[in-house]
């Protein structure tokens, strides 16, 4: 059984068979030498001649206006290109970059335009990421500078004034005075420390540090200001930070991702300092010292 698979597509041709229409009455070779008949010839597009199989190129019967089908096909597809086609951008149809010190005209063939979701503005490929044309302090086009709030810069001023302000207090107030403190008076503090700490049961008594745990009122939804509690001394800050957070049921969402204004840290009274997460509690730490739970000051080292 013969297989009945369509032929694919050949190359544009010069000529044209000429099928059902030619079957009954079919025609002569054209050609001055032929003269054969042929039940199916082909026209040559460029003369509309009729030929049998052997000149039916333009080559072949050396075809009188040879190529003019070849220049209608190129016209016809410059004629679908130009009406398909957008016009090119022009100084008059393309647009600026919308950072303030660049003039990189965007939306044209060399140059395109990315906008940026946060501040709704257009930028060239070089200010397109958000560090690059501060976006942070720019006003969102189509909302409201009041909406806007304070800026991240100054969050981040607040948020080391409230801190310095807090070193400047609890050391004056926790740190022992030099002349009426004695071994046996911070003997007798840190013993009443112990008295009235609570922690991890699971703890061993020759690892247990003792410490002063406060929380600042700003550090949202804590509903216990201060408490006495003690920990491993070989635990990290960051887990020292989990416990402690629970103890005075502080919201706590540093396992959850997010920037540094919801984050927990911990500022170590006596050490005047923030304390980073991966330190160890023996190395930063003693006996009896005070630590403070305060949200949204950022990774920083201050000398108070």
């Amino acid at each position: 059984m013969a297989s009945s698979t369509p032929k694919p597509p050949s190359e544009p041709q010069s000529f044209t068979e000429m099928g059902k229409e030619m079957l009954n009455i079919g025609g002569t070779c054209q050609y001055l030498t032929c003269d054969s008949y042929d039940f199916l010839p082909f026209r040559c597009e460029s003369c509309h001649g009729r030929f049998c199989q052997d000149h039916r190129t333009e080559a072949g019967h050396k075809c009188a206006h040879a190529g003019e089908w070849a220049a209608k096909r190129l016209q016809q597809q410059a004629d679908r290109m130009a009406t398909s086609s957008s016009p090119k951008p022009t100084i008059l149809t393309a647009s600026q970059c919308s950072h303030p010190q660049c003039k990189t005209l965007i939306d044209t063939l060399n140059s395109v335009g990315v906008a940026c979701s946060t501040c709704n503005r257009k930028y060239c490929l070089k200010h397109r990421i958000p560090e690059d044309h501060d976006c942070k302090n720019i006003i969102p086009v189509g909302a409201r500078q009041s909406l806007r709030g304070p800026s991240q810069a100054d969050k981040a001023k607040s948020a080391l004034s409230r801190l310095k302000l807090w070193g400047k207090e609890k050391q004056a107030a926790v740190l022992p005075k030099p002349k009426p403190s004695t071994a046996a008076s911070r003997a007798a503090a840190l013993s009443q420390l112990k008295r009235a700490a609570k922690g991890d049961d699971k703890v061993p008594l020759d690892k247990r540090i003792y410490l002063h745990v406060e929380a600042e009122a700003n550090t949202t939804t804590s509903k216990l200001p201060k408490g006495a509690f003690w920990y491993n001394k070989a635990w990290s800050v960051g887990r020292l930070l989990d416990d402690a957070a629970r103890g005075l049921q502080v919201q706590n969402v540093n396992n959850r991702g997010g920037g540094e204004e919801e984050r927990l840290r911990v500022f170590h009274v006596e050490g005047g300092r923030l304390l980073d997460f991966g330190e160890k509690a023996e190395d930063v730490l003693a006996q009896g010292n005070t630590i403070v739970l305060l949200r949204g000051v950022g990774p920083v080292s201050v000398d108070t």
